[in-house]
């Protein structure tokens, strides 16, 4: 496996700038993408996964709201032999049946949560959970217990990092503020509105997760109506990590050629703008 210019999410947990997201591994309902898609099978998964590492890629994001993706993504990694070779990130707070989303972010859900995470990806330890939030990021953060939870799991070495998947920048900040170690914003070239919480990041020298970096696929389509056009992908791709926060970018796709494009796009923008990261001010 090739290292591209991996990068600290903590000191002691290292990541590959992109990171692979695992939504469509297990969930088709209830989804934001410009097409529809079948879930894909076990071998599709293992062609996605052999190309991830032939890339250099070792981070792997998956949910419980993500329909069967960590029991699947578990599995198939124990078939592998790979449980331990990936950075793992999964979330709490929210979960999908029945095609709608259910949230609770009390202590003993989100304990619950992440006990059965654990048991569904077959480790003892995963390198970062996120609050998987429903929005209302400042009562989650404040009023709600989660937090608390997270730093206990931390401290039993259940967790390596724990974080939020925001949707407000005054949770986002909010989160920084708290001393959590990384938050998951949304930030490409049409969106701008998250980017005060990079700035917080890159001040506190925090690990920021970017989603959304091509729009779902909105934001990268040929404007002649085909398919995803690659110099709009690579410009994405440069414009998120031309900010000094970004740590890394979860992308998802079920195709290894958009995959393995992907990569390089990202390696090339990383490379660019190596000397503009302050993660090596991450405590």
């Amino acid at each position: 496996m090739e290292t591209m210019n991996w990068r600290p999410l903590t000191q002691n947990i290292r990541v590959s700038p992109l990171g692979l997201g695992t939504v469509k591994f297990g969930r088709n309902e209830q989804v934001k993408y410009p097409e529809s898609f079948e879930l894909p099978s076990d071998g599709d998964i293992h062609r996605l996964l052999d190309t991830a590492r032939e890339a250099g890629v070792n981070l792997l994001d998956t949910a419980p709201a993500y329909g069967a993706s960590e029991e699947r993504l578990g599995r198939l990694l124990a078939e592998r032999g790979e449980t331990d070779d990936w950075v793992l990130s999964s979330k709490a707070g929210e979960e999908f049946a029945d095609g709608e989303s259910r949230f609770d972010f009390s202590p003993d859900a989100i304990r619950r949560s992440v006990e059965r995470s654990l048991r569904r990806l077959g480790r003892e330890r995963l390198e970062l959970l996120l609050l998987h939030s429903d929005g209302d990021d400042t009562r989650i953060l404040r009023e709600s217990g989660a937090v608390e939870v997270l730093r206990e799991l931390r401290d039993a070495g259940k967790l390596g990092a724990i974080g939020v998947s925001s949707k407000t920048v005054e949770g986002g900040r909010l989160a920084i503020e708290l001393g959590l170690d990384a938050v998951m914003v949304a930030y490409n070239p049409g969106y701008r509105e998250e980017e005060p919480v990079l700035d917080a990041a890159a001040a506190a020298g925090r690990a920021v997760l970017v989603k959304k970096a091509l729009g779902s696929g909105w934001g990268i389509r040929d404007t002649g109506g085909g398919g995803p056009d690659p110099g709009r992908v690579a410009e994405s791709f440069r414009f998120v990590f031309a900010h000094p926060a970004t740590t890394a970018v979860i992308v998802g796709t079920l195709n290894p050629e958009n995959l393995a494009a992907n990569a390089r796009y990202v390696d090339e923008a990383t490379r660019e703008g190596a000397d503009l990261t302050p993660n090596s001010r991450i405590p």
